[in-house]
């Protein structure tokens, strides 16, 4: 792939404050064992069957099948900074393939932790949307593949977590505004109360970057698919209030000045540094799109915010040049895309 997927480069919905929505949905062959107990003829077994079936799911646009083997390091990496595969997916990739649409908003993954891991991904807050569309996908496997399924478990899953409908519904919020106002802990730090969980830029065991925080469900057994995207969703107009609330907090007159010179900051240093790394760029990313989400620092082309937090992070700078590059090059790389691409967007 050589362009960024469209979800990442792309606005939707509330697209200031959420930036992408998934929806993910766990599947498995019936009569083979799960992915972490199969010999490597049963995994190729799966890869074949799966294979055999994209033509079904040309209906919904161009499907490719990529066999993670096939891939070097650094293609999967790319892969995974576009959230289209798990990190672990990238990992032992022997046996272990992806299926990509032509927008690279669609992926499956094959041998993950299940035979099958669908995820619909779509800019900006569509819940709705994106489950319909997996739900598509999943109906027209379901067709040719046989699931294990069971009446009162639903669909079976390596990760007893997941069975039932073995949807995972979420959402990547960046509050910048709640976490300079030191608000993200009361606002995030109750929801596992509520069924819900935060993790970080790539999800389970990542840390928080540029002020990005996903929100998705826990519960997947004894709720329906609906119920789930409900309250997902009832939730993140609570966090939109918030976040929004703080956006004006910190545009209050006494406290604007204040604001402003930090935001200018941020956007100086972007403009005129020589050296970046991955983190420091995401966070003055993050107050750069604040900024201009505020009306406070004018851009020509604000999209290419969302676009550039892609595209600074370390396979994709790679990509950019056609090898692997050692980090104080990267660093240095970093920094200029930034410097060239802000300075002419100004």
């Amino acid at each position: 792939m050589k362009e960024i997927a469209s979800w990442m480069k792309e606005t939707g919905p509330h697209g200031d404050i959420v930036l992408g929505t998934r929806c993910r949905l766990a599947r498995n062959l019936a009569g083979v064992p799960f992915p972490g107990g199969a010999s490597r003829d049963q995994l190729r077994e799966v890869m074949n069957k799966v294979s055999a079936v994209v033509p079904k799911l040309q209906k919904l646009g161009g499907f490719a099948f990529h066999e993670m083997g096939t891939m070097d390091a650094l293609e999967r990496q790319v892969l995974v900074e576009e959230h289209l595969v798990s990190p672990s997916h990238t990992e032992n990739p022997q046996h272990k393939a992806v299926l990509l649409s032509d927008e690279a908003n669609t992926s499956i993954m094959v041998n993950e932790e299940d035979h099958l891991r669908i995820q619909v991904l779509k800019p900006g807050l569509q819940l709705e949307q994106a489950w319909q569309l997996a739900t598509e996908i999943d109906d027209l496997l379901e067709a040719q593949l046989d699931y294990a399924f069971d009446l009162q478990s639903g669909y079976l899953t390596s990760c007893p977590t997941n069975a039932g409908t073995a949807l995972r519904a979420s959402l990547m919020f960046h509050l910048p505004a709640l976490r300079r106002v030191k608000k993200v802990q009361e606002v995030l730090g109750t929801v596992s109360k509520f069924g819900l969980t935060v993790r970080g830029l790539y999800g389970e065991g990542s840390d928080i970057w540029g002020n990005v925080f996903q929100l998705s469900n826990q519960i997947t057994l004894g709720q329906s698919e609906e119920e789930t995207i409900e309250h997902l969703a009832r939730f993140a107009d609570q966090i939109l209030h918030s976040e929004r609330q703080a956006r004006e907090y910190l545009l209050e007159e006494d406290r604007k000045l204040a604001t402003e010179d930090w935001l200018y900051r941020s956007y100086g240093i972007l403009r005129n540094a020589r050296t970046i790394t991955s983190q420091e760029a995401m966070e003055l990313l993050s107050d750069l799109k604040l900024g201009v989400d505020l009306g406070v620092i004018p851009l020509g082309d604000p999209q290419c915010l969302k676009q550039l937090m892609v595209q600074i992070r370390s396979a994709h700078l790679q990509r950019m040049m056609g090898q692997p590059l050692p980090v104080q090059e990267r660093d240095r790389l970093r920094a200029s895309l930034l410097r060239d691409t802000l300075n002419n967007k100004a």
